[in-house]
């Protein structure tokens, strides 16, 4: 297959990038890195992205974040960031992708277990993960061509987790691998309209 990962520096993504390039043609995208750039909150960066890699056959986005910030504070110009980034670009991927990728093909979006666990300061992380599970749900059931979509729901990546294991007490590390099949399971798998969780 030739597959598109959009966000390959972190944790999950260049794990993913690296069981799939084993056994695939794997193009990497990204803002600032991979071989080619694109803007997950400019819908006309999206479609020249597609434009320039013709022929996809999956797409996975494993970029984009939402903050933390403390409740009192939050405001919508704070959601605004992650709300662009995480979840419209995610969803510009699919609604742009639909017309590009070939016939059968997939997306693979990431969300969070920060949809189904409260943590402090991360409710706009909620936000953005729900919608983005509410969506894939959604979409599964209009897309035509016989395209799949799911999302990713990892858990704390065990990868990330000396960094970021103190803004989430009680969460269990979750093994690499175990994250990596998740994607394995949705590009290469048969499944669709699925959340898949992997939250320990």
């Amino acid at each position: 297959m030739k597959i598109l990962i959009i966000g390959t520096t972190g944790a999950i993504g260049s794990k993913v990038k690296e069981a799939l390039s084993a056994k695939h043609e794997v193009i990497s995208a990204g803002r600032s890195s991979g071989d080619i750039q694109v803007d997950l909150t400019d819908a006309a960066s999206i479609e020249n992205m597609y434009r320039s890699t013709p022929g996809i056959d999956a797409v996975i986005v494993t970029a984009g974040s939402s903050g933390m910030e403390n409740f009192q504070t939050l405001s919508e110009k704070s959601l605004l960031p992650g709300i662009q980034s995480k979840l419209l670009g995610q969803v510009n991927v699919v609604l742009i992708g639909q017309h590009y990728l070939n016939e059968g093909g997939s997306f693979t979006l990431t969300s969070g277990i920060l949809a189904d666990e409260p943590a402090r300061d991360a409710a706009a992380g909620s936000l953005v993960s729900g919608a983005v599970n509410s969506f894939t749900i959604a979409a599964a059931t209009e897309l035509k061509r016989n395209l799949r979509v799911n999302a990713v729901s990892p858990g704390l990546a065990a990868d990330s987790a000396d960094a970021i294991a103190h803004l989430f007490p009680g969460f269990n590390p979750v093994p690499m691998q175990k994250l990596v099949n998740a994607y394995l399971k949705s590009v290469e798998g048969v499944v669709t309209g699925q959340i898949i969780r992997v939250h320990e």
